[in-house]
Order: structure tokens, then C-alpha cells, then sequence
């Protein structure tokens, strides 16, 4: 059986995809850009386009570390997504800013709270030199209320965000009177090659037993062609989702979930994925 991860590959120090390597086990999952499959990524983040984002700033390589370069105003980080803490890594990469960030920024902020969603975002937290808590929350829901538990600064917490972002964090914050600062660090916007990458896909691979989608804007932007593609076969997919924000946004499109993972971690999705593959599957 054929199983789609519509997701962009992000190789760990063994060089797969721990998505990939944990794998349901019953055939090979084929991410949109494995290495067999000449395909580039499904989604892009872009520097945010600000004219649409009037009340947002973001961190550009041609200027300064801007809110960053100033912990003592802040109380903590959150961040929800692995594209937020890239936007952020990037400018970090700039010029100077590296220094500036390994002499003395990077230790400000870890003497404060850095909240994360799921084990993919933290390990690229780690990977800039910051400590990580929350982790093992599996959505911005449960992340804010884990932070509602724990939060007592009357300083606010910096949230790097996408154009995308939900507002269930934010308000579930704000209503707890824990301050919040959001300031937009990128967009998503659809990879060109989308219908093309998933054309080559099902020509060499046929229509697959699942596909996964890994967050509302990549099934926004892949739905009508998959659906195309697949052609009165649709109904035999199996849809899966990372998590349930995802699955929400399935069902909004009148798509049946078959299994939403317990956790948005490879180990949890492949369990998912088995459940879904099995006759009588949730």
C-alpha cells in the first residue's frame, strides 16, 4: 500500500524523515519530496507581505533582531510552528546577529520560558540554542493551557507567527489576562509545482491507500487537485490528520477522517495511519 505525506521532508541527524522512518509498516511512505520522486515542497514560507498585515511587523534580513534584541521586555517565547522559529534562525544567520545572539541574547532568553508545540518545533528551538517546555502538548489549545497553568509574568510573551495562525491561542491567553505580543514572521503561500508534483506522484504511484495532511493550509492548497487526480477512486483514500485542527478543517471540506493522530509526533501518525489501513478502521 501506498502512503502519502503531504508534508515537507525535514531529515534528522540519521538523514530520513523520522516520519518516513517510522512509517506504517505496511508499504513505503512516499513523501511529496522523497528523494525517489524528483518533487520540491508542498508549501513555501515567505517573508509576510505587510501591506495585507497592517498592524504586523516581521524579522527581515535587513534589519535588526528588532524584538528579540530586547528580553528584558518580554516574560518568554511561544512558538507553534517550525516555520516561525526558521523565519527567526534566518535572520539570526545574518551579519553580526549571530554574535550578538551567542554572547549574550541566547542566554537572556533561556532564563526565561520558551513554549513550544510538538517535538518537531522544540528540536528546531534547540537547534538556535534554547531551552523548550510544552513539548508534549499536541496543539495551541493544549499549549495554552498549559501556559495558563504556569504563566504569572506581568511582562508579555513574544509569539513569531504566520499570516495563517489560529486565534485560539491568543484569545484563550487574553482571557486569562496573560499578555500577549504576536508579530508575523512569514507567510504561507502554495509551492508552484504543487499540481505538477502531485501529477508525477500518481502517474508513478498510482492513487494512494492514505494520505496525511500535516496542516489546514496544505489541504487547502492540494485539495482540488488530489481530488482530480484521484477521480471517482477518492472514496477508497484513507484520510488522516497530524492533529485535531487539521482534522477539522478535513471534515469543513466534507472529507471523512478515518484516524487523527494522538499526538503530532512519527510514532503516533504511523500508529494513525495502521489504525486507518485496517479493515473496519476508525
Amino acid at each position: 500500500m501506498k502512503v502519502l505525506l503531504l508534508k515537507d521532508p525535514k531529515e534528522d541527524d540519521c538523514g530520513q524523515d523520522p516520519y518516513v522512518r517510522a512509517g506504517p509498516r505496511r508499504g513505503p511512505a512516499c513523501l511529496l519530496s522523497a528523494q525517489t520522486l524528483p518533487l520540491p515542497p508542498l508549501l513555501q514560507a515567505a517573508p509576510p507581505d505587510l501591506s495585507k498585515e497592517p498592524n504586523s511587523c516581521c524579522f527581515s534580513p535587513g534589519q535588526n533582531l528588532g524584538w528579540l534584541s530586547h528580553p528584558e521586555g518580554y516574560g518568554g517565547l511561544i512558538f507553534t510552528s517550525p516555520r516561525a522559529v526558521e523565519a527567526v534562525e534566518r535572520c539570526l544567520q545574518k551579519d553580526t546577529k549571530a554574535e550578538v545572539w551567542k554572547k549574550s541574547l541566547k542566554e537572556k532568553w533561556n532564563a526565561k520560558s520558551v513554549y513550544v508545540v510538538g517535538n518537531a518545533t522544540a528540536s528546531l528551538v534547540n537547534r538556535i540554542g534554547l531551552h523548550t517546555e510544552g513539548e508534549a502538548c499536541g496543539n495551541a489549545e493544549k499549549l495554552a493551557e498549559y501556559i495558563c497553568s504556569r504563566e504569572s509574568s506581568t511582562l508579555p510573551l513574544l509569539f513569531p507567527c504566520g499570516t495563517l495562525k489560529r486565534e485560539i491561542l491568543p484569545k484563550m491567553l487574553t482571557d486569562k489576562g496573560i499578555p500577549l505580543e504576536s508579530v508575523t514572521v512569514y507567510q504561507t503561500i502554495p509551492h508552484p509545482g504543487i499540481q505538477g508534483n502531485l501529477s508525477s506522484y500518481y502517474t508513478q504511484q498510482g492513487v494512494p491507500a492514505s494520505i496525511t495532511f500535516f496542516s489546514p493550509s496544505g489541504l487547502t492548497y492540494s485539495l482540488k487537485h488530489i481530488q482530480e487526480l484521484s477521480g471517482d477512486s477518492i472514496g477508497q483514500i484513507k484520510f488522516v490528520a497530524i492533529g485535531p485542527t487539521t482534522a477539522h478543517a478535513l471534515a469543513a471540506q466534507g472529507l471523512p477522517v478515518s484516524c487523527t493522530a494522538e499526538s503530532p509526533t512519527p510514532r503516533a501518525l504511523a500508529a494513525g495511519i495502521r489504525t486507518a489501513l485496517q479493515p473496519h478502521a476508525c
